[in-house]
């Protein structure tokens, strides 16, 4: 008996000994993972992330390793301005959306725009009283300092929201031009927009004569004067410079996408067109109404026909037509009309 167990040991020895050298590791596979990423035994290597072996013990193969799934690739950060087609893009949709307002909303954001203008007029006016003997040495640096302070008002229109009329004669026609607001609406968004800023303005020049902070200063009366001076013709074209430049400014300001670029964009066109001595209705209404309120020898019939109406038309068309005109023809409908291709001629019968 005990030869015969031991015979039969010994087969099962030799058997064991006759397997491939892999069917005799492979069950000791998970023990071996445990102890870590690698381990050699004999002389051989074993990577837990190769593909699990068959078990031949119970014909099986284990499952693989659940994978965490991958984390979606982040999206790139927007452009810190618009591109140019976008850019008219999002002009007219905000025409769009100015055309729609009700107008109470028009006109309520219409005063709130005068308001904001004449903030930046308040202060413009305060730095050239203060620099009264610079202005009479060096103007152009009186200029520069009014052109460098004014623009504040424009970028709290912008940031805050409210409806500047010279801004609305570009944005609102820009929609009409692509068939997204009616011509109704364009009329009714100009009129209440404009009657906001000239209550917003008026407003404004109550305000400030009660604070008596300009109450010496011949400022606002000498610019009335000057404003008033000049010729219809004159008038309408610095009228339609400055809106252009004003234009310019808040249609890069709604293309940039970052507060710094509004800020930039608002800047330098308005700027320019005070240090340029251009005019802009809305600021006239505050500046000319001051300085007939502080005694300037100007009436209000002769500040509205000798300047606000000029003024107000040259602005109008700097808006629609060398802006919201100009460029629905480079990016709008009107242009790809006069880009297609002419209709095939019916053949002759």
């Amino acid at each position: 008996m005990q030869l015969q167990i031991c015979r039969q040991q010994s087969s099962m020895a030799c058997a064991a000994a006759s397997l491939p050298l892999a069917a005799r590791i492979v069950p000791a596979m998970p023990r071996l993972q445990r102890m870590g990423p690698v381990v050699r035994s004999s002389g051989i290597s074993i990577n837990p992330t190769m593909p699990p072996a068959t078990n031949i013990q119970n014909g099986h193969t284990p499952a693989p390793p659940v994978m965490a799934p991958a984390a979606p690739p982040e999206a790139p950060p927007p452009p810190g301005v618009l591109p140019p087609l976008a850019a008219y893009n999002n002009v007219v949709n905000t025409g769009a959306a100015k055309a729609g307002m009700p107008v109470w909303k028009t006109f309520l954001m219409g005063t709130m725009a005068g308001i904001y203008i004449s903030f930046g007029g308040f202060l413009a006016v305060t730095t050239a009283t203060m620099c009264a003997g610079l202005g009479v040495t060096s103007p152009i640096l009186t200029r520069m300092l009014m052109g460098a302070l004014f623009p504040f008002g424009l970028l709290i229109t912008l940031v805050c929201g409210a409806e500047l009329y010279t801004g609305n004669t570009a944005f609102v026609a820009a929609a009409v031009m692509e068939k997204k607001a009616s011509v109704k609406d364009l009329l009714k968004n100009w009129t209440f927009s404009y009657l906001g800023n000239l209550v917003g303005s008026l407003a404004m020049v109550g305000l400030v004569a009660a604070t008596g902070l300009l109450a010496t200063s011949a400022v606002p009366a000498n610019m009335a004067v000057a404003k008033t001076s000049l010729t219809f013709g004159q008038a309408l074209v610095r009228g339609l410079l400055c809106n252009w430049l004003v234009v310019s400014a808040v249609w890069m300001a709604s293309a940039a996408t970052s507060l710094s670029g509004k800020m930039l964009a608002a800047y330098l066109p308005v700027m320019a067109f005070i240090a340029l001595g251009l005019e802009h209705s809305v600021a006239n209404m505050f500046f000319c109404s001051l300085g007939i309120v502080q005694g300037a020898p100007v009436s209000v019939a002769d500040f509205v026909v000798r300047n606000l109406v000029p003024v107000t038309l040259g602005n109008t068309l700097a808006g629609c037509v060398c802006m919201a005109g100009a460029y629905a023809l480079c990016f709008g409908a009107a242009g790809k009309a006069l880009s297609a291709p002419p209709a095939p001629k019916p053949a002759a019968a």
